[in-house]
């Protein structure tokens, strides 16, 4: 069982930036691939990244291609997004997510943070 834990999260104006991290304890980070999605009020949880268990490979949602990025210490259960260039519509809970197959299908991951969130002013 893997427990993780978001923190980071606050309010900024648009054009702010923010970096969010995520915490594991339980299990053995670096079997797991990593995600990272949001959810705003009245809305679909949505992708926005996702790390392959060595960084070798990152995917990002198109809205946030560009501005973010994710990353990951393995030696630390640490994964982050670095977000930057904030948009007002970037407002919501984020949430850090261990799946055995990396991608942006919210299915596929196992277990999932309680949330942070982000609020990003105009």
């Amino acid at each position: 069982q893997v427990q993780l834990v978001e923190s980071g999260g606050g309010l900024v104006q648009a054009g702010g930036s923010l970096r969010l991290s995520c915490v594991a304890s339980g299990g053995t980070f670096s079997d797991y691939a990593m995600g990272w999605f949001r959810q705003a009020p009245g809305e679909e949880r949505e992708f926005v990244a996702a790390i392959t268990w060595n960084s070798g490979l990152t995917k990002y949602a198109e809205s946030v291609k560009g501005r973010f990025t994710i990353s990951r210490v393995n030696a630390m259960n640490t994964v982050y997004l670095q977000m930057g260039s904030l948009k007002p519509e970037d407002t919501a809970v984020y949430y850090c997510a261990a799946s055995n197959v990396p991608g942006p299908t919210r299915n596929w991951y196992i277990y999932w943070g309680p949330g942070t969130q982000v609020t990003v002013s105009s």
